[in-house]
């Protein structure tokens, strides 16, 4: 009993990281209300397992850059708190993995939903 309680007890540190990102980046808040949303447009349109699972797999995308993101620019802080070009250069290429994944949500959302949702606006 005690080893699963260990792995359970695993999981805290990478919640408690979760958290901390919703917490400090707005961004990932911005991304949250699009993901309940974009699920709850899902269910009212009734979209097929399928396409929910590509809207599901995007969404955990951009969840996951934003953490790297986040991760980057918290270490970059800690390191130095002057302007460094190569720190700069890996925080932009951070927040651009997050524009990119965003970008890419964005297009799955409106593949899966688009084709639905017009059948719904057009009657």
């Amino acid at each position: 009993m005690s080893r699963l309680r260990d792995r359970f007890a695993s999981f805290r540190p990478a919640l408690a990281g979760i958290a901390t990102m919703f917490r400090s980046e707005p961004n990932a808040r911005i991304h949250a209300a699009a993901a309940v949303a974009v699920g709850g447009l899902c269910l009212w349109l009734r979209v097929p397992i399928a396409g929910v699972a590509l809207v599901v797999f995007a969404v955990a995308l951009v969840f996951t850059a934003e953490a790297i993101n986040t991760s980057i620019e918290a270490l970059s802080d800690r390191v130095s708190s002057e302007t460094d070009p190569k720190i700069a250069r890996a925080k932009d290429a951070a927040a651009g993995a997050v524009l990119f994944a965003a970008i890419g949500a964005a297009v799955v959302g409106f593949l899966v939903l688009g084709p639905p949702l017009w059948r719904v606006i057009a009657g």
